[in-house]
C-alpha cells in the first residue's frame, strides 16, 4: 500500500459522530458531483442512519480533500464506514441492510487525484479489517476504487435491482408486448374509476405521512411475513429524520393516495443523481378488496414523478418479484466488492470463501425448498406480534435481505 496520500490532498478520519454531523453542506456538495451517487449515500440518509444503528466507537468515515491555499480544502472524495466485529473484523458501509445500494463518493471532475487518495485513507482505516463494500450498483465510485486498488481484492455478486427508463407510465406500458399492455391500461382505467388520487405530503407534515405509512405497511403485511424492522420504533425515527431533511432538498417524496376522502396507500420515493425509486409503501387491504391493482398505482406516481425530475433512471430497487417483471425492466445485479492490505489477504480469502459458500447455501433453500419462504414469513409474524423496538444496533452484515418492501 502507498505510504503517503498523494501530493495536493490531505486524507483525515473522522471517528466522532458530532464532526460528521458538521460535514452536511460539504457532504452534499461532494454528493452532488458524483454523478454515480444514489440516494443512500445523501448525508441525510447516512447520518440519521447512523443515529439509530450505529455503534458508538465504530464510525470511520475517510475524507479526502484537496489541499487549498488557506488550510482546509474542499472535500474531493469520501468513504462513509464503520467498523464491525463479526464474523471477523470488517469495514462496512453505513446505511446496513435497509439500505439498497451501497458505495463511496467521489468527485468526477477530480478523480484521478481524489481516488488514490481515497484507496490510501481506506488502506490506513484499513489496518487489521477487510474492507466490505456491499451492494455497489453498476458503474458506481466504489468500482472505479476497486480497479485501482493495489493490495488483494475480490468480487462478488449481490442483491439484484430491476431497472426501468424513467418514462411516463403510458411510455413504459407501450414497452409491452400489446396483451399485456391492454391488461395494465384496464387496471389503471380502473384506479382512476376508483377515483383514487395521489397528494404529496409536504416536508412539515413528513412525521405524520411516515407514520400512516408504517400504519399501512404493517397492515398490508399483517399475517404475510412483515419485515420486522420495520415495527420498530428506531426505524420509524430514520425514516423520519432522513425522509424529512432529503424532502426539504428535493431528495425524497412521500405521497398519501385517498379514495373516497380517505388515505388508503402512502409510499416513499427517493431520488438521488440520475436515479430515482420507490423505497417503501404501505397499502389499506380494501385495495385488494376494490380489485384496485395497488402496484400500478404507485408505478404511475413514481414514473411522473422520475420524469418530472429529467431523471434517467427509474430503480425498483432490490428483488425480483414477479410484479415488478410484468413492466419489462432490466434486471441489474449490484456488486460486493472486498479490498484489504497485503497482510491480510488469507483473512479475505477466508471471508471470501465464507460469503460464497453462505451464497450457494442460500440457494440451494430457494431452489430446493420454496417452502422455507413461507416459513420464514411465519416466524416474521410471530417475531412481530412480540416487537417492542428491540435495542440498537445493525442485523449480521452477511444477512440476507427481508421480505420486499412493497408487495
Amino acid at each position: 500500500m502507498r505510504a503517503q496520500a498523494p501530493a495536493g490532498c490531505a486524507v483525515s478520519l473522522c471517528r466522532e459522530p458530532a464532526e460528521f454531523a458538521a460535514l452536511a453542506d460539504e457532504w452534499d456538495r461532494l454528493h452532488r458531483a458524483c454523478g454515480a451517487a444514489t440516494p443512500f449515500q445523501s448525508h441525510a440518509w447516512l447520518h440519521s442512519w447512523w443515529l439509530s444503528y450505529g455503534t458508538p466507537g465504530r464510525l470511520r468515515v475517510v475524507l479526502v480533500r484537496a489541499e487549498g491555499p488557506s488550510g482546509r480544502g474542499e472535500l474531493i472524495a469520501a468513504a462513509p464506514l464503520m467498523l464491525v466485529h463479526r464474523p471477523l473484523p470488517l469495514l462496512v458501509p453505513l446505511g446496513g441492510t435497509i439500505s439498497d445500494y451501497g458505495d463511496v463518493l467521489v468527485d468526477d471532475a477530480r478523480a484521478g487525484l481524489a481516488l488514490p487518495a481515497l484507496a490510501h485513507g481506506i488502506g490506513r482505516a484499513a489496518r487489521h479489517a477487510v474492507v466490505d463494500l456491499r451492494e455497489v450498483r453498476p458503474g458506481g465510485a466504489a468500482e472505479r476504487l476497486w480497479e485501482s486498488w493495489p493490495g488483494p481484492r475480490a468480487r462478488l455478486a449481490d442483491s439484484v435491482c430491476m431497472e426501468l427508463p424513467a418514462l411516463p407510465v403510458e411510455d413504459l406500458v407501450a414497452r409491452m408486448p400489446a396483451n399485456r399492455a391492454q391488461r395494465v391500461r384496464a387496471k389503471l382505467r380502473k384506479l382512476d374509476a376508483l377515483g383514487i388520487e395521489a397528494h404529496p405530503v409536504p416536508p412539515h407534515e413528513v412525521a405524520g405521512g411516515v407514520d400512516l405509512l408504517l400504519r399501512l405497511h404493517e397492515l398490508q403485511w399483517r399475517g404475510r411475513g412483515v419485515n420486522v424492522e420495520h415495527l420498530r420504533p428506531r426505524f420509524r425515527d430514520h425514516l423520519v429524520r432522513a425522509t424529512g431533511a432529503m424532502a426539504a432538498r428535493g431528495h425524497a417524496s412521500l405521497t398519501e393516495f385517498r379514495m373516497d376522502g380517505r388515505p388508503v396507500a402512502a409510499g416513499l420515493t427517493l431520488r438521488a443523481g440520475r436515479l430515482s425509486g420507490g423505497y417503501l409503501y404501505g397499502a389499506d387491504p380494501v385495495l385488494r378488496e376494490r380489485k384496485a391493482d395497488v402496484a400500478a398505482m404507485l408505478l404511475r406516481e413514481e414514473a411522473r414523478q422520475a420524469a418530472g425530475h429529467g431523471l434517467a433512471v427509474l430503480s425498483l430497487l432490490r428483488g425480483s418479484e414477479p410484479y415488478k417483471n410484468h413492466w419489462r425492466p432490466e434486471a441489474v445485479t449490484s456488486g460486493r466488492l472486498l479490498l484489504a492490505r497485503p497482510a491480510l489477504e488469507p483473512l479475505l480469502r477466508l471471508h471470501e470463501s465464507r460469503a460464497r459458500m453462505r451464497e450457494r447455501a442460500a440457494e440451494m433453500v430457494r431452489s430446493r425448498l420454496p417452502a422455507a419462504r413461507e416459513w420464514r414469513g411465519r416466524l416474521n409474524d410471530w417475531r412481530a406480534r412480540g416487537t417492542n423496538g428491540g435495542p440498537p444496533g445493525q442485523a449480521p452484515v452477511t444477512a440476507p435481505s427481508g421480505p420486499p418492501r412493497g408487495g
